[in-house]
């Protein structure tokens, strides 16, 4: 169902989309009626093309109806169905999200728990890949910066300064990676004789955040249905002459959890 809210953004960027299972012509065609579900469902019933592709989980014993199910992931092909990128997680409960493949391979602006802010020397718009969130989903907080006229900020490894930092306040409800940064652009300061990595104009912060399993998720908010996420953006900004007064951004992304869905196929259509 994630992968189908995000048809248009697919369709917008030229690319193609399609799901494959091991589940019956017939069971696909259930959950696509009910879920509404549009994108190409297909049906690999002896999973032959699972197990070619190296994705059979042999973790499941053969004689349940189990036994055929793919470890979850992502292959991303091109033109000429070379594989171009893959994302697969060794625990298959948790998965990347559409969303946050199309953040990080393709330059995605996102749309969800978009806010702005307007600090005295840059400007920032923070956003999410996915505005509704399950248990196990891995997902992209973006943060959009742009830098006023002649400003820059020190980046990531600036020894004796003050580099842009971005953090999240810790919440059993997900799991923060680290940030990855763009590549700095190397400056002579001639104020200060020293060349150093800094950050100039417009750039991205991009950080992914793991959604913790059902329980933990539930305990964290409650019956609110809002996963908040809290954090801040601390900077010292600097032009040709002069460094001026640290500052801090606060930041907020509020995420609607989805509920679970437990709904099985007819009697008839599930494996024996």
């Amino acid at each position: 169902m994630e992968l189908n809210a995000n048809r248009k953004e697919f369709e917008r960027l030229g690319l193609g989309v399609a799901a494959i299972s091991y589940d019956s012509v017939g069971v696909l065609h259930h959950f696509a009626e009910r879920a509404g579900i549009t994108i190409p469902l297909l049906s690999d019933a002896d999973s032959s093309i699972i197990k070619r592709a190296g994705l059979l989980n042999e973790t499941v014993p053969r004689d349940t109806p189990f036994f055929g199910i793919p470890w979850p992931g992502v292959f991303v092909l091109d033109a000429n169905g070379r594989v171009k990128a893959k994302y697969f997680e060794e625990d298959f409960r948790q998965r990347y999200t559409s969303g946050d493949i199309l953040v990080h391979l393709f330059g995605w602006t996102p749309s969800a728990a978009v806010e702005d802010h307007s600090a005295k020397h840059l400007d920032v718009t923070s956003s999410a890949s996915d505005g509704v969130v399950a248990p196990g989903q891995r997902i992209a907080l973006t943060l959009d910066i742009t830098l006023g006229p002649s400003m820059h900020v020190y980046a990531p490894g600036a020894e004796g300064y003050i580099p842009i930092a971005w953090t999240l306040k810790p919440s059993p409800a997900f799991e923060a990676h680290e940030v990855e940064f763009p590549k700095p652009k190397i400056v002579e300061l001639k104020a200060i004789n020293e060349k150093m990595p800094v950050y100039e104009g417009d750039l991205r912060l991009t950080r992914d955040v793991t959604i913790a399993d059902e329980d933990a998720l539930a305990h964290a908010t409650g019956n609110s249905g809002t996963l908040t996420i809290e954090g801040s953006l601390k900077y010292q900004a600097c032009d040709d002459r002069m460094c001026y007064i640290p500052d801090t951004v606060p930041l907020k992304w509020e995420l609607r959890v989805a509920n679970p869905d437990r709904t099985r196929v007819p009697a008839a259509l599930q494996r024996k």
